[in-house]
This record gives C-alpha cells, structure tokens and sequence, in this order.
C-alpha cells in the first residue's frame, strides 16, 4: 500500500503533510502536491494533517489512475520539506468537483 495526494489538493496545496512525513516524498507542483509512491512507507501519518482530505490509501477503489499520477509528476517535480502557505484561494475551492480539468497545472512548484 501506499499513499497519494488526489484532485482536491488541486488550487489548495496546503503543506501541513510535508511537515509529518518521515522520508521526505512529497513533491511540490505549481498548485498541488504529489507522493512519490515508491518513497512512501504507507505510514498513513500525512493523512489526517491535510485540511483538504486529499490524501488516499491506493486500497481505496480507482485509485490506480491517483497512483500513475503522483508517480509521473512525483519524478517531473521538487521535494518539498517545509510547510508553506496555501494558496490564496484554498478555502473558497476546497472540496470543489472536477478541480483536475478546471484547475491543474503541470509547472513545477518551487520545492524546498
């Protein structure tokens, strides 16, 4: 098992999980975050630091398309370490439906 980061992190990219996480696998897009799922040691300690519930166990049902998608962008990406700010307009698109076609960016973010 492991864990990945799904659309809702998409326009909120809170940074709480990056804090917690104990082998650094996180990555930093423009406006998301990514698990690298080959890194993660399915601790499940990032899951309940994210105010947006956007991290999954992959046991979850069609999470497989979640997986090849933290892995692709997970390995175009920086690892980020450090707690950021959330976008500006995390709190209006929390919880928002079909962020990844409105919204996603494939740009790296700045890591760190």
């Amino acid at each position: 098992m492991t864990y990945v980061v799904v659309d809702n992190c998409i326009a909120c990219k809170y940074t709480d999980c990056v804090e917690v996480c104990p082998v650094d696998c996180f990555y930093e897009g423009e406006n998301m975050l990514v698990i690298h799922p080959d890194e993660c040691i399915d601790c499940g300690v990032c899951e309940p630091e994210c105010p947006a519930d956007a991290i999954r166990p992959d046991t979850e049902p069609d999470m497989e398309k979640w997986v090849e998608f933290n892995r692709k962008y997970s390995e175009a990406w920086p690892v980020i370490i450090s707690k950021k700010d959330q976008l500006p307009e995390a709190e209006e698109r929390d919880g928002e439906t079909d962020k990844l076609n409105k919204y996603f960016s494939e740009a790296p973010g700045e890591g760190g």
